[in-house]
This record gives C-alpha cells, sequence and structure tokens, in this order.
C-alpha cells in the first residue's frame, strides 16, 4: 500500500486502521467502566452493614421508651383488655403504617403518654366475681374503657379496635355465665365507646391461646420476625406435608413458672412422627399452627409451636404439694416405727428444703408438723422428684406429659416469673443460665443459718424485690426449678442458651402484644394494594438492589468477553488485510508494465 501511495482511511472497507482501533478499544472500555458503576451504585442503598443494622435496632428500641406522638395522623391504635382471675387490665398500642411489604408485620408497640409512662391500667377484682349479675360487666370495664378513650385521639376512635380477652378467671366459669358476660360486653360497649367493636372481638380465650400469644410477643421484641436480618442463628423449618422446608431465623421458646402453673412455649420445626393415630391425635392438641403473615399464599411466617400449661406445678403450689407430701410421709413413718417426729417443737421434722435452723409449723386437716430447716439442696432435689409425675391420677405428669422434641445443640430459651426470681432475687444469677454455677450458690445459699440469711438481708445485700417469703422458700423453689428444668424438661446440664429474664430490652412483654399482633395480622393488606402498581414498575429496581453483587461480577465477565472477542477480531482483519495487500501487490506486478515495454514491435 505504501508503494502505491495509498492512504489509511482509503480501506475501510478492509479494517480499521491502528487509531480507529484505539479509539475502539477506548470506547469499549469505557462503556465497561460504566456498566461497573452502574452494578456498584446500588450498593449505597441495599441492605445497610450489620454494624448500622445494629445501630438501627438500637435506636428503634429508645424510641419504643419515647411519648407516642399523638399530633401524628398517620398513626393507628389499638385497644386490649386482658380479663384475668385477680383484676383486668387495658393496654393500648400503636403502629405507624405498614412499609408495605408483604413478607414484613405491623411494627407495633406500646403506647406511652407524655411521661413516657406504658399507657396501662389495672383494675381489682376480677371480671368473674360478677358472674351472678352479667350487666354488670360494662360498668366493670368502664373505668379501663374511659383511660383508653382519653388516651387515642378522638377522631381515631372509629378506625381502632378493641379487643377483650379473658383469662383463667372466666374459664373457670360455667359456659353459660360467659355467655352472658359477653353478650352484655358485645351489646353495651358500642352504646358508649367509638372503637371497633363486634361480637368477634370479645372472647374467653384458652391456656394454649395465651401461650402462643405470649410466645409470639416476646419474639416479636426480640426480633426474631425480622427474616431480613442475617446476624442472628437461623433453622431449617418443614412446611406441611409435601417435603417443602424453608430456611429463616431461630425463634425462641418461652419458660414461665408462676405460683399455680408452669407454662412452655417453643416453635417445632419439623412436624415428627407419632406412634399411633390415638396419639397423635392427643399430641396435636399441644400444637398451634398458625400464619403470622397478611398473604395465606406466603410461607415465610407459618410457625408451628408446642404449647402446654401444667397446672400445680407453679412454685406456690408445688410447695403445698411438697407440705402435704412430707406430712403423710411422716406420719406413716411414725405408725411404722412408733415414734413422734413432727409431733413437737422438740422433736421436729427436719427439712432439707428449708435454711439451716429455721422452724416453722405445717397444718393440714387438723394435724400439725412441726420442722426445722437442715439445708440439704441436694437432698432436697431428691425428695422432690416423685411431685414430677404429679401426686394423683387426675393431674397432669410433668415426666409422662408429651413434649415436642427440642434440638438443644440449636435452640434458645427464655426463663419468666419464678425461673428469674430463683435466679436473681437472692442469688443474683439472672440473666445467662449456667447449672453448675446455679448449683453451687443454691447449695451455698441453704447451708447458711437463718440467722445469717435474715442479717444479710437487713444488710441490703439481696436485691429490692426480695422479702421474707423469698428467703424463706428460696431453697425449696431453686431446687424445685432444677428439678422442672432438667428433669421434668430435659434440659442438659451444660445447655448454653437459657436466659433468665424479667424485661427484653428494658420493659415487660406481655402476652397482649402478642394477641394484638395475631388479630391485626391482615390490615397490611390495605396498604399493600394501593402500592401493588407502584411495586409493579419498581420491581426491577428492587431486584437489581438484592442482586447488585451478582450484576456486579456479570458486568466484569460481559466486558472481558467483549475485550477478548474484540482482539481475535482484531487478528482476523489484519490477517485479511495482509492477505489482501499480498494479492493487490501480486495484481500490480502482473498488470502494471514497466516504463519502456509498454509498445510492442
Amino acid at each position: 500500500a505504501r508503494r502505491i501511495g495509498v492512504s489509511c482511511p482509503s480501506w475501510r472497507s478492509a479494517g480499521p486502521c491502528p487509531r480507529q482501533r484505539l479509539a475502539a478499544l477506548g470506547l469499549c472500555l469505557a462503556v465497561g467502566l460504566l456498566l461497573l458503576l452502574a452494578a456498584a451504585a446500588p450498593r449505597r442503598w441495599a441492605a445497610p452493614p450489620r454494624a448500622a443494622r445494629r445501630d438501627e435496632r438500637y435506636l428503634a428500641r429508645v424510641e419504643d421508651l419515647s411519648a407516642t406522638d399523638t399530633e401524628n395522623s398517620a398513626l393507628n391504635y389499638g385497644v386490649v383488655i386482658d380479663c384475668g382471675s385477680s383484676g383486668s387490665r387495658v393496654f393500648v398500642y400503636f403502629w405507624p403504617p405498614h412499609n408495605g411489604n408483604p413478607h414484613d408485620l405491623l411494627d407495633i408497640k406500646q403506647m406511652r403518654d407524655q411521661s413516657s409512662r406504658p399507657v396501662v391500667k389495672k383494675i381489682k377484682p376480677g371480671i368473674s366475681v360478677g358472674a351472678a349479675v352479667p350487666q354488670q360487666a360494662t360498668p366493670y370495664l368502664r373505668p379501663l374503657l374511659q383511660f383508653a378513650a382519653a388516651h387515642v385521639p378522638a377522631q381515631k376512635h372509629k378506625e381502632t379496635p378493641l379487643y377483650i380477652l379473658c383469662t383463667a378467671g372466666m374459664r373457670l366459669l360455667p359456659e353459660r355465665q360467659q355467655a352472658a358476660i359477653l353478650e352484655d360486653l358485645v351489646r353495651n360497649v358500642p352504646l358508649e365507646f367509638d372503637f371497633l367493636f363486634s361480637k368477634s372481638h370479645a372472647e374467653v380465650i384458652s391456656g394454649k391461646q395465651e401461650g402462643v400469644y405470649a410466645w409470639i410477643g416476646i419474639n416479636f421484641v426480640l426480633g426474631r420476625f425480622d427474616h431480613d436480618d442475617e446476624e442472628d442463628a437461623v433453622v431449617t423449618v418443614a412446611l406441611g406435608d409435601q417435603g417443602e422446608s424453608l430456611v429463616r431465623k431461630r425463634t425462641v421458646g418461652i419458660l414461665d413458672m408462676g405460683g399455680a402453673s408452669l407454662q412452655i412455649a417453643y416453635e417445632v420445626p419439623d412436624s415428627g412422627a407419632f406412634s399411633s393415630p390415638q396419639q397423635e391425635e392427643a399430641d396435636k392438641s399441644l400444637l398451634a399452627e398458625f400464619n403470622l403473615g397478611c398473604d395465606v399464599q406466603h410461607t415465610g411466617h407459618v410457625y408451628r409451636v408446642y404449647v402446654n400449661t401444667f397446672l400445680g406445678f407453679g412454685g406456690n403450689f408445688a410447695r403445698q404439694r411438697y407440705e402435704e407430701l412430707v406430712l403423710s410421709q411422716t406420719n406413716v413413718h411414725n405408725r411404722l416405727h412408733s415414734q413422734q417426729t413432727g409431733l413437737s417443737p422438740e422433736m421436729p421434722f427436719l427439712d432439707p428444703c428449708l435454711p439451716m435452723g429455721l422452724e416453722d409449723t405445717v397444718a393440714r386437716g387438723g394435724q400439725t408438723l412441726y420442722v426445722r430447716g437442715r439445708g440439704d439442696w441436694l437432698a432436697c432435689t431428691e425428695l422432690l422428684q416423685p411431685l414430677l409425675d404429679g401426686t394423683n391420677s387426675s393431674q397432669a405428669s410433668l415426666l409422662r406429659a408429651y413434649k415436642a422434641p427440642i434440638d438443644f445443640g440449636n435452640s434458645e430459651f427464655y426463663g419468666f416469673s419464678e425461673f428469674f426470681y430463683c435466679t436473681e432475687d437472692v442469688l443474683r444469677l439472672g440473666g445467662q443460665y449456667s447449672a453448675p454455677t446455679f448449683t453451687s450458690a443454691a447449695q451455698d445459699y441453704c447451708s447458711q443459718r437463718w440467722e445469717v440469711l435474715t442479717q444479710r438481708f437487713r444488710g441490703g445485700l439481696y436485691s429490692s424485690h426480695a422479702d421474707q417469703h423469698r428467703l424463706k422458700y428460696q431453697c425449696f423453689k431453686s431446687a424445685w426449678m432444677y428439678q422442672v428444668l432438667h428433669q421434668g424438661f430435659r434440659f442438659p446440664l451444660d445447655y448454653p442458651s437459657l436466659r433468665t429474664a424479667q424485661l427484653v430490652y428494658d420493659r415487660e412483654v406481655q402476652w397482649t402484644l402478642g394477641a394484638i399482633l395475631y388479630k391485626t395480622r391482615f390490615l397490611p393488606l390495605r396498604d399493600l394494594r394501593p402500592e401493588s402498581v407502584r411495586q409493579a414498575h419498581t420491581s426491577w429496581l428492587r431486584l437489581s438492589f438484592v442482586y447488585n453483587h451478582y450484576l456486579f461480577f456479570a458486568c466484569i465477565l460481559v466486558v472481558a468477553l467483549a475485550i477478548v472477542l474484540y482482539l481475535l477480531r482484531l487478528r482476523r482483519i489484519h490477517h485479511r488485510q495482509l492477505r489482501a495487500a499480498q494479492l493487490t501487490l501480486l495484481w500490480l506486478d502482473k498488470v502494471v508494465v514497466p516504463p519502456g515495454q509498454g509498445n510492442g514491435p
């Protein structure tokens, strides 16, 4: 080409010249760089790092303890009345509009007044006391309803749901009396108050429902229903009978020991198998399966929870059963051996479950048993073993009752009420539970003389919640808690994931929170419908945010592949140019005649 003086631009049909090649290569690299930047850009809007999420959760917990902004017209409200056996309490909750994500629950929080105190009010006695006069049910609850109406903004009353849920006291009444009380409430409450209230909003709930609501409330406050957070442990959950499974955040189980009853509730990830149809029917009555999500087609919030309540296994009632057992055994022993043990202060029964030197009496059925503490904690645990099996045929057995399998290698539990009082009030071991540490502290306490313990109590060495009753029965209750936990529920001695607590994030969590979460689970649907169109237009953007890591590496591969293909094309073009140039030179050699040879003879 240089020989005939042809410039590069005239050969465009054969391929680009070096300058054009460099320009095209630079353009390709620039486009690739833009693609990489576009792929990386969504990271600024993607899920924040773990430290940022922790900060957001901490700030949210702090905001939960501040006064509720009643001037915010976007807030929604709900009222729950807990009609218990000893009294009734009203709780007022609020929540902002749903965020539009069908997989998220409502962000329900307890309302706080201008002094940042929880909006709650209690009255005594329980509603069941007036069972003989059901017409007094509405006047009985009127102070609670007026209290709630005064805190919920007036313009929100008509859209604020009211739930009146009755528990243990009402469950003991005949169904006829229950129905009469509920009928009075359904008929008269709407005449005085504008809350959203209907027949389905007033009911007597079972112990199983109460346990499920408590489980929901605790896990909601702990954030275990927020599946987008990847910090916490996960568990594989079996869904339905088709063998489908789902990996999501692990929930916590709850243990609650009151004065009269003991309750346990925890998620059962695997449906399991039963020995017989009869056993399956009986055991399934202890399992509750429900969907907390607003869409029944979504299984992300389907939970299967085991709930069981053991009446007579609470701390105070267990002590009564123990005293009856001791009195019976002592009477039998005295008859067989012709002794007078426990019949006088001079020959008391030596009770291993009372502190050393403490003197007391047990009176049952006209009989009085004189006892003196000998503070032997290990002997006390042995004496309590028969109580786990129930004292009569009509009482449930903690040992023989069906208990859904627990994966102690991948589970977590919280212990409330007596579990916390036993570990914290005197022993000061509340929080993370350790069986060896607890056993050592309990043995040391029981072996102390009663005079030493009372002196320490007067010196303020124990919790401010501790009283003389706690000092007196701490030895017994700590042994009972230990037996219930490790013999009744079979928790391993080295189980590391039990925490005893009274508050969760500095607040008391009531089962009423779980109740309103469950009752209002379909409310997000009204917020989802208006946003469905907008979501259809922006779904690709959300997907790019979620999958930006994959898009980033895909762009790198595309750019690299484009560069390789371009270089291969340049190589083919170069070979084509060389071949064309060679053919052209050959043609010129044959066709172009040198000077002096153009004319023939």
